[in-house]
């Protein structure tokens, strides 16, 4: 075989790759989408679900899984950032930074079923919490943390260092130059890794089921004193994100309705995860245009 139809068939072959992974995506988030898109509607996302007669809805479960994700995100975004410049800029290649990253990519790749029986012990039951946002929170971001790390270090290590140069040789101390050069230049970076991080707390079920529970408590959306147990805004609370309501809902089959809440609430998750990819993508691309001014 010739170099130039080696090539051509290489070619052919990785755009069938390429078609064949995005028709399976595709079908599958169509059939999603199709019989899930015919259960939406206003009162479908902002109703609760019922039990006794059809017609329920998934609003408490909407409310849940944004509240959870900003919860989550305020410890993960802090500590991933500390972490990932310290990686990117202090740490010296040694046995300890080698041992370092070794634990992030164990706990990249640890099941979060694991991590939901480690926040049983830990956040549920040792700190007195019981099933509650915060325990569910603290789940996520052992969850979340080694990939925000990862983001972080990577934006900042393509910062060029021409730039760190130019900022000491202006009399700019390493600290400085960080806070005013690298981070500034790696935000695009930063904003993309933050949202696709952000993502991942919508399709997260199995660590929630040992946290954040199985139920949510009737809620007053009138009511904003966050140590009422009734205020939605409570972080002790046990609580029923979308991800949890699809697996109890399938499992226990309780409420009539069960197929149309079931397809409803896959749809509505797609969507939403979606949201979250294209806006990475877009906001990080229009960060970057702005600062670069290209």
């Amino acid at each position: 075989m010739s170099a130039r139809l080696a090539d051509k068939v290489a070619t052919i072959v990785f755009w069938a790759c390429a078609l064949m992974v995005i028709v399976i995506l595709g079908s599958m988030i169509g059939y999603i989408l199709y019989h899930g898109g015919k259960s939406i509607d206003w009162d479908f996302l902002t109703k609760p679900p019922q039990v006794i007669q059809a017609g329920g809805g998934i609003g408490p479960q909407i409310f849940n899984s944004f509240y959870l994700l900003v919860l989550s995100m305020l410890f993960t975004i802090p500590i991933g950032l500390l972490g990932g410049v310290y990686l990117a800029e202090y740490a010296r290649n040694s046995r300890l930074t080698e041992i370092i990253r070794l634990c992030i990519e164990t706990l990249n790749s640890l099941p979060s079923i694991v991590v939901g029986l480690f926040g049983l012990l830990v956040f549920v039951n040792m700190t007195g919490w019981g099933y509650s946002l915060m325990s569910g929170a603290l789940a996520l971001t052992v969850i979340n943390l080694p990939l925000m790390v990862r983001f972080t270090e990577e934006a900042v290590q393509g910062v060029p260092d021409s730039l760190r140069e130019a900022s000491v040789a202006l009399g700019a101390n390493r600290w400085q130059t960080i806070i005013k050069v690298v981070l500034p230049c790696a935000f695009p970076g930063l904003v993309s890794g933050a949202i696709i991080t952000s993502g991942r707390v919508f399709g997260e079920a199995a660590a929630l089921l040992f946290t954040a529970g199985m139920s949510s408590p009737a809620l007053d959306f009138s009511q904003w004193n966050i140590f009422n147990s009734s205020s939605p805004l409570n972080p002790f609370r046990p609580a029923e994100t979308l991800a949890v309501h699809i697996w109890k809902v399938n499992t226990e089959g309780l409420i009539p309705d069960l197929r149309r809440v079931a397809d409803g609430s896959a749809a509505v998750l797609i969507l939403i995860v979606l949201g979250f990819n294209l806006s990475a993508r877009w906001l990080g691309r229009k960060i970057y245009r702005h600062m670069t001014a290209t």
